[in-house]
């Protein structure tokens, strides 16, 4: 049986904070692999600054061709919009059967909102769901904490984010220390974020 980490995001771009929890999570908890989602464009937003779902899939496959525990999906991309979580993972265990087991990444603020997600119950009954630290100084506070599928880690805290290195780069500051080298030289021969 396989453990598998689902990842879920825009990845609008990864950077090496991505990374690097997706790296800590395959190689220090019982996960033995972790998978990127990249979640698609939202039919009902406009958003200009989000890439076009297959340059922010390529982006993501650029950034992990040299890890072997990561991987990349594109389960969402065909699915009803908008998604939930729970018919992403039913998606995921009819395409690749009972060898495999299935658990959610998320951050420490994702758990405290999480009661509001469409049949949070079901997936806190089926599913694993490994917590990373962000950054916020409290602790974290949740009824779910003592939960059994419940896995609180110890990743490090990354203060970086795509929102941040995309402006950066519209504005011409070198962001490319943030970014895996991959993934640097696909946004500037595309251009993208100018």
């Amino acid at each position: 049986m396989k453990k598998v980490g689902l990842f879920f995001g825009t990845f609008n771009p990864i950077h090496i904070g991505h990374l690097v929890i997706a790296n800590h999570m395959a190689e220090f908890t019982g996960l033995d692999e972790v998978w990127f989602v990249v979640t698609p464009k939202s039919p009902f937003k406009t958003k200009q600054t989000l890439l076009d779902n297959n340059h922010r899939y390529q982006m993501v496959f650029e950034a992990i061709k040299d890890y072997p525990k990561l991987n990349v999906s594109n389960i969402e991309f065909d699915m009803p919009q908008p998604n939930y979580t729970i018919d992403t993972l039913v998606k995921l265990e009819e395409k690749h059967g009972a060898g495999f087991r299935f658990s959610l990444i998320m951050g420490g603020d994702n758990l405290l909102s999480f009661h509001k997600w469409k049949n949070y119950e079901v997936i806190l009954e089926n599913y694993g769901i490994y917590i990373y630290p962000r950054v916020s100084g409290k602790p974290l506070e949740s009824d779910l904490l003592s939960h059994k599928n419940i896995h609180l880690t110890e990743a490090p805290i990354m203060e970086i984010s795509s929102t941040f290195i995309r402006k950066q780069h519209h504005k011409g500051k070198n962001i490319r220390p943030m970014l895996p080298d991959a993934v640097w030289k696909y946004l500037d021969e595309m251009n993208f974020y100018r």
